[in-house]
């Protein structure tokens, strides 16, 4: 057998107090009980803790030396059983997420708002990183969450749905097409086209969409970053399709937002997680805020 932690409780409230009687009513224990308990701890560790005769209690040279290393031990495990159930009560932890730059950006600061204020000793990190790499930090477990657009199908993740996200147009606020509510794409790709680099996942779903339509994407302007297309366009230097999401962000570059159609593009945006590992309590609650407050 091991020593347990409630028999260190009781041989500490024995020894503080050298009195079973007054250790008994600190424990709310029986004496019996407690005699009992002491006697386990005893045998288990292989001698005398405590001299008990009708007048007093002692310890022996042993039990002064365990009442010294079990001040530690105690306070180690009250501090433990304490930060475990911060930690279950969501009054601590950490959440790392990894979200695309348009999700990122244009969507979670507002959530992350609303779940700052419901829990303000959660610490979350955020990685602000295309697509591929969002998928990639979640196969390797880097964090405990990602937000894409839904990737191919695979054994070691799992992807949730939050909503659907439609490509929009955004062109010069000077350009002919601006003044329209709705542009199709014969009409968009008669710009100059901006658009994100490859690897981008939204470069290459308007390339494959744009083919199954008999059309192809003719780049005249390329860019890593989605703020970087819409300042492009919004200094008339061509046309883009960016997702809706984007929207309020593509306006206050002073890009002009349209509908897009013929064809209509659209893809699930979700949440990325490992199929075998279990949510912390924190990724959860974070992901019941993210589900309830995403509305596109």
């Amino acid at each position: 057998m091991r020593m347990s932690i409630k028999q260190l409780r009781a041989f500490s409230a024995v020894a503080h107090t050298l009195s079973f009687a007054h250790a008994s009513e600190r424990l709310n224990m029986s004496q019996p009980a407690l005699s009992l308990t002491i006697k386990g701890l005893e045998e288990t560790l292989g001698g005398p803790l405590l001299l008990r005769t009708t007048r007093k209690v002692m310890l022996t040279p042993e039990g002064e030396t365990l009442l010294k290393m079990s001040r530690q031990l105690l306070s180690d495990w009250d501090s433990t059983e304490e930060a475990m159930r911060q930690h279950f009560n969501l009054q601590c932890g950490k959440v790392s997420i990894a979200a695309m730059p348009s999700f990122a950006t244009n969507v979670l600061p507002p959530i992350l708002k609303t779940f700052r204020m419901r829990y303000p000793g959660i610490n979350i990190t955020v990685h602000d990183v295309i697509n591929e790499q969002v998928i990639e930090m979640v196969h390797e477990g880097r964090v405990e969450i990602g937000i894409v657009f839904e990737p191919n199908c695979s054994e070691q993740v799992n992807f949730t749905p939050l909503g659907l996200e439609r490509f929009i147009a955004i062109v010069p606020p000077d350009c002919h097409l601006a003044n329209r509510e709705r542009i199709s794409w014969r009409e968009l790709l008669s710009l100059d086209f901006i658009t994100l680099q490859r690897p981008s996942s939204v470069r290459f779903m308007l390339e494959e969409e744009l083919k199954k339509n008999g059309r192809s994407l003719k780049v005249a302007f390329e860019s890593h970053q989605l703020v970087t297309v819409g300042q492009l366009v919004a200094n008339g230097l061509g046309g883009s399709a960016v997702p809706a999401l984007c929207r309020t962000q593509m306006k206050e570059l002073g890009a002009v937002c349209l509908e897009l159609d013929n064809p209509v593009i659209e893809r699930r945006v979700g949440l990325l997680y490992s199929a075998h590992n279990q949510f912390s309590t924190a990724a959860q609650a974070l992901v019941n805020t993210l589900k309830k407050a995403y509305n596109p």
